[in-house]
């Protein structure tokens, strides 16, 4: 589902503007004070501030930024039976979940999916696309909605951001320090931040982007299990079943390219090697495996 691609290409998006902020502002120079180099105290504040605050902003965006970028239009006041049958369905779930009525929306896409989002249980949004409703049974949507409810209801969008927010912090501090060491022993630099510092900080920045993108996406996996398992509770355990099921079937190859697949709600051929690493959701045969053995 698109959740893990709006929160992610929104979280990188304001890094990159916080990034070119800070520097704009001086601010990076607090930790160059007097040629010595590295605070390391300073450098971990800077790390967290800058490292959290991207993935907060995201979060805080999140429900605003997933509407313009899908197009999704809020119902309001339902213009037919089949809004009116969404409204109902997912004001019955919320309350049995324990949580307030989301918004509940609508884009305009041929992919058989949905999305929840939103920076709280309180202000959240459950968007489904046209091709899930043209191409699902009611007993199967419901399946998909009561799934997204439990995102909702799990908090999964907050535990995302401060889990997205710990590995930033850790990637701008490693890679800064990293950078330190290379230019001071390698490149024999005792003043200031010479060439090295910078070639080495970008480059364990990438390195160290890649193994905080795994743990991510290793958390996304399994809140995927969990929402799974809520789904089932909620709306039965044979229709959240059926409802993988006929995702499985649609689809079917020929599969989304590579760059897009991690954030489709199948990963298809990325279930084997190391590029299972990075799936932000279980391939289907394991989700509808796990709900089996479950029961």
């Amino acid at each position: 589902m698109k959740r893990v691609f709006l929160f992610l290409a929104t979280n990188l998006a304001v890094i990159l503007v916080l990034s070119v902020t800070l520097r704009l502002l001086g601010v990076e120079r607090i930790l160059d004070a007097q040629g010595a180099g590295l605070d390391i105290n300073a450098l971990l504040v800077f790390s967290a501030v800058f490292g959290f605050g991207g993935a907060l902003i995201s979060l805080l965006i999140s429900k605003w930024s997933a509407k313009r970028m899908t197009g999704a239009r809020v119902i309001e006041t339902p213009a037919n039976a089949t809004e009116q049958w969404l409204l109902q369905t997912v004001a019955t779930q919320a309350e049995m979940a324990g949580i307030p009525m989301p918004e509940v929306a609508i884009y305009d896409s041929p992919d058989v999916n949905a999305f929840a989002t939103g920076p709280s249980a309180r202000s959240a949004l459950v968007a489904v696309s046209t091709g899930l409703l043209q191409t699902m049974r009611r007993d199967e949507a419901e399946a998909v909605l009561a799934h997204e409810v439990s995102h909702v209801a799990n908090g999964d969008m907050v535990t995302l951001a401060l889990i997205q927010g710990v590995v930033n912090t850790f990637v701008i501090f490693f890679s800064r320090v990293i950078g330190y060491l290379v230019d001071r022993l390698v490149f024999r630099n005792e003043r200031g931040h010479g060439p090295g510092f910078w070639i080495a900080t970008i480059v364990a920045e990438l390195v160290l982007g890649v193994l905080a993108t795994m743990i991510v996406m290793w958390f996304s996996r399994q809140r995927e299990f969990r929402a799974d398992a809520g789904g089932a509770a909620l709306a039965g355990r044979r229709k959240m079943i059926a409802a993988l099921e006929r995702l499985q079937q649609a689809h079917a190859p020929p599969q989304l390219p590579d760059q897009f697949a991690a954030f489709g709600i199948n990963g298809g051929g990325w279930a084997h090697g190391i590029k299972r690493l990075f799936m932000s959701h279980p391939p289907l045969e394991e989700r509808i495996a796990r709900l089996a053995q479950a029961a």
